[in-house]
């Protein structure tokens, strides 16, 4: 790149800036830009097109076609050349526009007579804005400086489309950020709740990308990137005094980031956009914007991964420069609804129940995340794409958890309709709160015993306030995974004590150690398993690895001080496994008694998880303390359907014929050796589902405590004999799912 194009390529951003500046509606200044691009290229047509929605894409301003197709020529993603550049997020270079791939003629611009053709992608951060092109008559492709050139310059159309230079009366575009946005993900914890976006991670926007004195930036720049490179370096310090494989992938990690920060080509790249006349903050985003689109388009994990961390660097780059992050002084809104790309459990947690509900635009229903929106009972929707891009704080937002559903900057009839809908929640809440101590018995006088799901000391006070019997699943590994080291057995100790004392002499069932497939510990080295799920988790760690659940145990023996405890071990696939957990706690209470401290009657029992076990021999089933039935793994195994993969887990129905079999099944085994049985999971808590439970035989269920008093009000309006008779006639109908059956049922009484 020679000097004399670095001068014009200034020249022409100096102009645009000159051309913004001035006063007038967005389409004027739309119309100002393309003139100034044409004449600075030496081109006879300069247009911009703008998407109209996510799929349609409108001619919104020309210098050289005719002017009375603009805002009314429009295209598809993906149709002409145009389309083309949209939908690849790719420069298309051509001299002879006509006989290129998926060239398509508009005759109402007059654009025959231009064979050349460049187009290159109006993008921000991987969000496609439009295309800006320019064609000439003289048949010849376009220079690599002019193509580049072109590309800085629709980086600036990007970033002055996102500060709203381009809003007014007539104007092509509507005010960004101003008008109400539906956004559809998927249900990460039900609920409804409404308030104020608050950002996890706070856009940073560049309001200056044009600059006019490049050594000045240049010199902004390098000073910025020795700070980054001094952060990493720092980090890279702090990791490496851990001992042991488990800092193993975070030092991969901050190894990639060094070798970003390092990187020639990186800072080459910016180095030249600021030659040409972007600021410093507009080169590192242009950059930004180019690798969000790779990552886009990449299908292997591993270079995904490496892409998404020099995103995250020019994040951090980009904070450095601007001063802009999470310390920007923006206070907390009141009832504030955290938005986010993706978020831990440890910071989730720093948040706590002051949150009205999140909005993730990643995550997965079995996330960190959501289990732990899960234990604050917060309305959690995930997958909700683009969200970070589009809200900012303090606007308006409402979150429904149960459909899945984001209203941002919701009309006032959408705030009516959903305000009504919190207000029917509340009222049901009243009167599930009138029941709150009375039983869940039936009307034929069977009696279900309702317990809560926990993981956290901050749960337990739901424990009364919900009228649940006890603890039926303590999941012990978020203590785990909300630290970024291994918890201490005296840490855990006392923890297991506090909340042995909250739950007042009710029963807790703790569950050792569950993690492996989608909870991975910070600290523990990563298993490369093509299916996790079905890989090295849970109990298999526990045996292969007795180290870790040894110290578990002590620390549970512990807590108890000599009363009765209940442990259960998660995911026994056979009876051996079961045996061999049991003999691993018999050891410890033995030598916690050579050791002269207190030891606990323990009620050992197992997790049925796998369909396996269903069938074990009968002296499984005489030896164990108690089953409770895993019914979110055992769903997916029985189903050969990934709860985590949205395509394949909603086709297979809790109440399908087989899996309620299957349920019959189990209660029967354990009815025959008098082994106390129950159902835990998130179908224990959708009330029609439990009502199912309850009339295939379980007795006990075990659920989140928002969802007691929902299902509790169904059972003692329901007679589980005639529900059990619908299901049996809907199987010997030859139905596949019970549902449609008992729904009429429910409909007719």
């Amino acid at each position: 790149m020679t000097d004399s194009t670095k001068s014009k390529s200034r020249t022409l951003l100096g102009r645009l800036r000159e051309s913004l500046a001035e006063e007038g509606e967005g389409q004027e200044r739309l119309d100002r830009i393309t003139q100034i691009i044409a004449e600075s290229m030496e081109c006879e047509v300069c247009s911009i097109y703008l998407f109209r929605d996510d799929e349609t894409l409108e001619l919104c301003a020309t210098q050289g076609l005719n002017p009375e197709s603009v805002h009314q020529t429009r295209m598809r993603l993906g149709e002409g050349l145009v389309g083309r550049v949209a939908k690849t997020s790719h420069v298309v270079n051509t001299a002879d526009a006509p006989s290129s791939r998926g060239f398509r003629f508009m005759p109402e611009t007059g654009e025959e007579v231009f064979p050349s053709f460049l187009g290159v992608p109006i993008q921000r951060l991987g969000e496609r804005l439009g295309v800006l092109v320019v064609q000439s008559r003289e048949a010849r492709k376009f220079t690599d400086d002019e193509v580049y050139a072109l590309e800085v310059v629709a980086m600036v159309v990007a970033e002055m489309t996102e500060l709203g230079a381009f809003v007014g009366e007539g104007a092509a575009l509507s005010a960004r950020h101003q008008q109400p946005v539906l956004f559809r993900g998927g249900v990460g914890q039900e609920g409804a709740g409404m308030g104020h976006v608050y950002l996890h991670e706070p856009r940073v926007v560049v309001t200056n990308p044009i600059a006019d004195d490049p050594h000045a930036e240049l010199a902004r720049l390098h000073d910025a990137v020795d700070i980054l490179r001094v952060s990493v370096d720092e980090m890279l310090a702090t990791a490496g005094n851990g001992k042991g494989t488990e800092h193993k992938e975070q030092m991969q990690v901050l190894e990639t980031y060094r070798m970003f920060a390092n990187s020639k080509g990186w800072m080459r790249r910016m180095e030249e956009d600021i030659a040409r006349g972007l600021s410093a903050e507009a080169a590192v985003e242009k950059e930004q914007s180019a690798a969000r689109t790779r990552m886009g388009q990449v299908t292997d994990a591993y270079l995904r991964e490496r892409l998404h961390d020099l995103d995250d660097l020019s994040n951090r780059l980009l904070r450095i420069l601007t001063g802009q992050g999470n310390n920007t002084g923006a206070e907390m809104p009141e009832y504030p609804v955290l938005v986010a790309r993706n978020i831990g459990p440890a910071e989730l947690l720093e948040y706590g129940r002051k949150l009205r509900g999140i909005v993730l635009e990643e995550g997965s229903v079995g996330s960190h995340a959501a289990i732990v929106a899960r234990a604050l009972a917060i309305p959690l929707v995930i997958h909700a794409e683009r969200i970070t891009t589009e809200a900012l704080n303090g606007d308006q937002i409402m979150v429904d958890g149960d459909q899945g559903i984001v209203h941002l900057r919701p009309d006032d009839n959408v705030v009516e309709a959903f305000k009504d809908k919190i207000a029917m929640l509340a009222k049901e809440q009243e009167r599930y709160a009138s029941i709150r101590d009375k039983p869940a018995e039936t009307l034929d006088g069977k009696v279900i015993s309702l317990s809560m799901n926990a993981g956290l000391i901050a749960d337990l006070p739901s424990l009364e306030s919900s009228g649940a019997e006890g603890v039926g699943l303590f999941r012990t590994e978020l203590q785990f995974l909300i630290r970024n080291k291994m918890p201490k057995r005296a840490e855990l100790a006392a923890l297991y004590t506090r909340v042995i004392k909250a739950a007042k002499g009710q029963r807790v069932v703790f569950r050792t150690l569950d993690i492996g497939s989608d909870k991975v510990l910070p600290y523990m080295k990563p298993q490369d398993e093509p299916n996790p799920a079905l890989g090295w988790r849970a109990i298999r760690v526990g045996l292969d690895k007795p180290g870790v659940m040894r110290m578990q145990l002590q620390a549970l023996i512990r807590a108890s001080n000599g009363k009765p405890m209940t442990i259960m071990f998660p995911f026994i696939a056979q009876f051996e496994e079961y045996r061999a957990a049991r003999n691993l706690l018999e050891l410890e209470l033995k030598r916690e008694k050579r050791l002269g401290h207190p030891v606990p009657k323990v009620e050992v029992g197992a997790m049925l998880e796998t369909p396996s076990l269903a069938f074990a021999p009968r002296k499984f089933f005489e030896e164990v303390g108690f089953i409770s039935i895993g019914g979110n793994d055992l769903k997916q195994f029985f189903f050969a359907a990934d709860r985590e993969n949205e395509r394949v887990r909603k086709r297979y129905d809790t109440l399908n014929v087989s899996f309620l079999s299957l349920i019959e099944r189990i209660v029967e085994r354990c009815n025959e050796t008098d082994t106390p049985v129950s159902f835990c999971g998130e179908d224990a808590g959708r009330p029609i589902e439990a009502l199912c439970f309850a009339a295939m035989g379980l007795r006990t269920l075990s659920m989140r405590p928002a969802s007691i008093g929902p299902v509790k009000s169904l059972l003692r309006r329901a007679n589980l004999d005639q529900v059990k008779a619908v299901i049996d006639e809907a199987r010997a109908r030859g139905d596949q799912s019970v549902r449609p059956a008992i729904m009429g049922w429910l409909r007719g009484r």
